[in-house]
């Protein structure tokens, strides 16, 4: 079998095409066997993994962890609010006291980016990035394109827009890249204020109209608002967002064609989707939480056994 390129899971920018392909391939066989009876397998039993969530998370935590346990790893669970963090202990220290502990792997969501990148140079142990404040999210992306490869049988080709608030997204970012390597046709939509001024430098297109941008897609992925990463107001209102920017059944039913819905979640339902929209059958919103259990398999397991090695 052959191996991923990469030592770390640290961004998308960092995988190649045969990576993607790789972890894939691999997630299919999880994928079969987390719908079996028996939910486990022994492969990672010498492997030791630590979660260091520093930014509050509830899917993509219990995701890796289940991903973990199903591997049959032993897991450690950190918490940045209830550590020596806040008591001014540096992210390198934490985290040595962790290996010390003789830890093999760390996924780490962390508020800076490039928190992966500097841990990834000055620790001994194999890092998965699990989002890095409004840089990257890769194994979201991940998940997302198996997504879209298992609903129409392939990525390449597709054209899929991401929509909602690109400026503060890591999963737009992760997605743009993921997308471009398997050979999508990318296109980003939202208000002007959420467009990062370089996004033309990624080769995406660009659309400040949401209808034009659904008629275009075969895939619509639907950010929600980052509230949480702003400081000032870049709309008016919620309300006027809403009414421009998110998408209800009566416009899906509108569109010359049938779409692919797509979200991160957490979905702030009536916001950038509404409730109709969300639990239809064009939308792939819980396949992809099952899906990211399978895909994060893939990548501890790939990674795991280039340490054992």
């Amino acid at each position: 079998m052959s191996e991923l390129s990469v030592d770390h899971l640290l961004g998308i920018k960092y995988l190649t095409k045969e990576d993607i392909d790789l972890i894939f391939e691999t997630a299919d066989q999880f994928k079969e066997v987390i719908n079996r009876p028996i939910k486990k397998v022994p492969s990672l039993r010498d492997i030791t993994i630590a979660n260091l969530f520093f930014e509050n998370s509830t899917r993509t935590k219990l995701s890796f962890e289940l991903a973990e346990k199903r591997l049959s790893a032993d897991v450690i669970n950190f918490s940045a609010s209830q550590s020596s963090v806040k008591k001014g202990e540096t992210l390198i220290d934490t985290v040595n006291n962790i290996l010390s502990m003789k830890v093999d792997m760390v996924v780490m969501r962390h508020p800076n980016p490039g928190a992966g990148v500097f841990l990834s140079k000055h620790v001994n142990a194999s890092i998965i990035n699990a989002g890095d404040g409004a840089h990257e999210h890769p194994t979201q992306a991940l998940l997302d394109s198996y997504s879209i490869r298992e609903k129409l049988e392939s990525v390449k080709g597709k054209n899929v827009v991401i929509v909602g608030d690109i400026l503060h997204s890591r999963v737009a970012l992760s997605n743009i890249y993921a997308l471009q390597l398997q050979g999508a046709n990318v296109m980003v939509c939202g208000p002007k204020t959420l467009l990062p001024k370089y996004i033309k430098e990624l080769g995406v297109k660009v659309e400040t109209n949401l209808r034009k941008a659904l008629e275009w897609c075969d895939v619509a992925n639907m950010l929600r608002v980052q509230n949480e990463r702003m400081d000032i107001s870049y709309f008016p209102t919620t309300r006027e967002y809403s009414q421009q920017f998110g998408v209800n059944k009566a416009m899906l039913d509108s569109l010359s064609k049938e779409i692919v819905i797509m979200h991160p979640g957490p979905i702030n339902r009536g916001v950038e989707i509404t409730s109709d929209v969300a639990d239809s059958s064009q939308a792939i919103i819980l396949d992809q939480v099952e899906n990211g259990v399978a895909v994060r398999m893939a990548v501890i397991y790939l990674l795991a056994s280039k340490i054992k090695q």
